[in-house]
């Protein structure tokens, strides 16, 4: 598991840095103002898992799971806090797939 760099979205703009995601999985610093920005150069789609770490209020644990077209891209995000922070305050992401999959986590103010 690696643990992935904040960028900070700006007025006068940025160019996000991509990185390979790992193929046991990733983390970032979460503070409920991130978002994901994944790009999947693959053949086939693949599947970017957001861990809830809180269970709803009838008990069950509700993941966010987006898939990411073959050629194509996604914007996931924000994540609150308090479903998604694991105790560290860290969320946590697992991939389908890692092939050609690259992943940047961009914070707005």
């Amino acid at each position: 598991m690696a643990a992935l760099s904040v960028q900070a979205a700006s007025l006068v703009g940025l160019t996000p840095s991509f990185g390979a995601a790992a193929a046991g999985g990733d983390s970032f610093a979460n503070t409920g103002k991130e978002f994901l920005h994944v790009k999947n150069g693959h053949s086939g789609s693949q599947t970017v898992t957001v861990n809830s770490q809180t269970p709803c209020n009838y008990g069950s644990d509700h993941d966010v799971a987006v898939a990411v077209p073959a050629g194509g891209e996604r914007i996931i995000g924000p994540f609150p806090k308090d479903r998604f922070n694991d105790a560290n305050g860290l969320a946590q992401l697992t991939y389908s797939g890692v092939t050609l999959l690259t992943i940047a986590v961009v914070r707005v103010s």
